[in-house]
């Protein structure tokens, strides 16, 4: 064999082994160490996590406790695998290699399955194309020193902030790329000099310096819609909340390892007590075609990053996602992670609240639930740059983080109320509440009016009548006495929907809700031309 011959069989088998090479998560079989843990969970928490999960009831379990070390160890010493990430709340590694060393890994005692990223090696190929996640928003409309004042007032987060509301004692995780100079321009002298520019990571890297451009500025910019403040020109909807910076996103290619970077950044938000999480991504196509999702797979159940962050709400985090950018595409429905049911996803209107071409709609993957949830400015919305100059971008990735901001404030003025509950009222608060579409989900919330039917809700359920027992079964009795005698009510679902309408009279009656499915429902009563609202879960 010729010496030409040689090294063109020699590359065709080195091109030959890189095709070959997958991604994939391993899932483990157990942690040996759950009780000791368990029993001791500062071990695992932060004192402020455990407070945080001790006020909203929110049990601390097994997927607390970080993945086994010694199982690790031992993966990363298998042949030709490397780890890329973990994740406690999953109890899985996700790691890259042929298709045969990573099948190798089924005999070990430690593993209880592997999930290849190409769901062709375990499934039917998912397939689809179109990956404009950052085209759109990455535009620069023109370089202008403007005003917040429009995507602030059109969410009424404003309100809050003249009765002192402004994020403070919230602190928000943004999942983003990169956030170059916030750490030095002026935009941020606020936040930092306030000590609520708190520590980051680069998941990608592996580093703490999260301040340099890794090619984007996307981080800088999302960051800016909550906490950038310019005296007099510019001022986000949580300019007093405390945030970690995790870089999640690797610009220079499209893979799965980066929704398990993402898991891995919200594993550690849950254990540093974050309330809220703003991520401003979303995945579904790779550079590898085998890897794709399909508009089917939007249900919330398929993607790992969805699962997580449906994970992440069970913990008491508050997630708030941005819908897409694939509205005018032929994907069209809103991507992974919004689409899981447990996040509030967000889509995209212009300075008139008019629904904007580009933002993501709502698919028939998503059965039973609204995508997206809500809407905020996002078409020709005022952002603050890596150069400390503020500009209009157009996105939901900015949509996300006006909203985001504004329930940080929010939450602070209803500091008993749960993530999920803060979510409900943001809907409930939203222009076409009862009325919702695939194009503005619930509407643009009024962030105002959500805490005016949080307090009313507690007013009136403490003072004026009695529900019980709640959460309820089948029997929701009412009791309460009132000079008129009686009580109209009207009871709506989730969507907003009239479930029943009736006249309760003074003293104590009943209702049989066991034909009702399990969740949270809205009692709206009216005493005499006014109106409250109240709250009772059905389980």
């Amino acid at each position: 064999m010729s010496r030409k011959v040689t090294i063109l069989v020699l590359l065709l088998s080195t091109i030959n082994s890189f095709a070959q090479v997958e991604d994939a998560w391993v899932y483990l079989t157990d942690k040996p160490n759950e009780a000791s843990a368990l029993a001791n969970p500062i071990s695992i928490l932060t004192q402020k996590a455990i407070d945080r999960k001790q006020h909203h009831n929110i049990p601390i379990d097994s997927r607390d406790i970080p993945v086994h070390e010694p199982y690790l160890s031992n993966l990363k010493s298998q042949n030709g695998i490397t780890v890329l990430a973990k994740s406690k709340w999953f109890n899985a590694v996700h790691i890259r290699g042929t298709e045969a060393d990573i099948n190798s890994l089924a005999t070990l005692s430690y593993i209880d399955r592997i999930d290849f990223a190409d769901n062709n090696l375990d499934s039917p190929l998912r397939q689809e194309a179109n990956n404009d996640k950052h085209r759109i928003e990455d535009e620069a409309i023109n370089f202008t020193y403007g005003s917040s004042q429009n995507q602030v007032e059109m969410i009424n987060v404003h309100t809050l902030h003249l009765d002192d509301f402004t994020g403070e004692g919230i602190t928000i995780a943004v999942m983003d790329s990169g956030f170059p100079n916030v750490n030095t321009m002026g935009a941020f002298q606020r936040l930092r000099d306030n000590g609520d520019l708190l520590n980051g990571y680069d998941f990608v890297n592996r580093t703490a310096n999260v301040y340099v451009s890794n090619f984007s500025s996307h981080g800088t910019r999302v960051l800016s819609d909550m906490a950038g403040y310019v005296q007099d020109q510019f001022v986000g909807t949580a300019p007093d909340a405390s945030y970690y910076l995790f870089l999640t996103e690797d610009v220079t290619s499209e893979n799965p390892v980066e929704e398990s970077y993402w898991v891995e950044a919200a594993e550690r938000a849950d254990s540093l007590g974050v309330d809220i999480i703003n991520t401003s991504l979303g995945y579904r196509v790779f550079d590898n075609s085998n890897y794709n999702y399909t508009p089917s797979d939007m249900n919330g159940q398929v993607a790992y990053i969805s699962k997580g962050a449906s994970i992440a709400v069970e913990k008491g985090i508050l997630v708030v996602v941005s819908a897409g950018n694939a509205g005018a595409t032929s994907w069209q429905t809103v991507g992974a992670p919004g689409d899981s049911p447990a996040v509030l996803s967000v889509g995209a209107v212009d300075e008139n609240g008019d629904y904007v071409a580009f933002s993501s709609q709502g698919g028939a993957a998503q059965v039973g639930y609204q995508k997206p949830d809500v809407v905020a400015r996002g078409g020709g919305a005022f952002v603050i740059d890596a150069n400390n100059t503020i500009i209009q971008n157009n996105g939901t990735s900015f949509s996300s983080p006006i909203l985001c901001g504004g329930i940080a404030s929010l939450w602070q003025a209803l500091p008993e109320f749960t993530a999920i509950e803060v979510m409900d009222f943001v809907r409930q608060s939203a222009s076409q509440y009862t009325s919702p579409d695939d194009f503005l989900g619930f509407g643009i919330p009024d962030l105002g009016l959500a805490r005016n039917m949080a307090l009313g809700i507690e007013e009136f359920a403490l003072e004026t009548i009695k529900i019980y027992p709640n959460p309820v079964t089948d029997i929701l009795n009412f009791d309460f006495s009132l000079a008129n005698g009686f009580v109209e009510i009207i009871i709506l679902n989730a969507l907003g929907q009239q479930l029943l309408e009736k006249k309760l009279y003074d003293g104590t009656e009943s209702i049989n809700v066991s034909d009702f499915t399990s969740g949270l429902y809205l009692i709206k009563a009216t005493i005499d031309k006014n109106t409250k609202s109240f709250k009772f879960i059905k389980e």
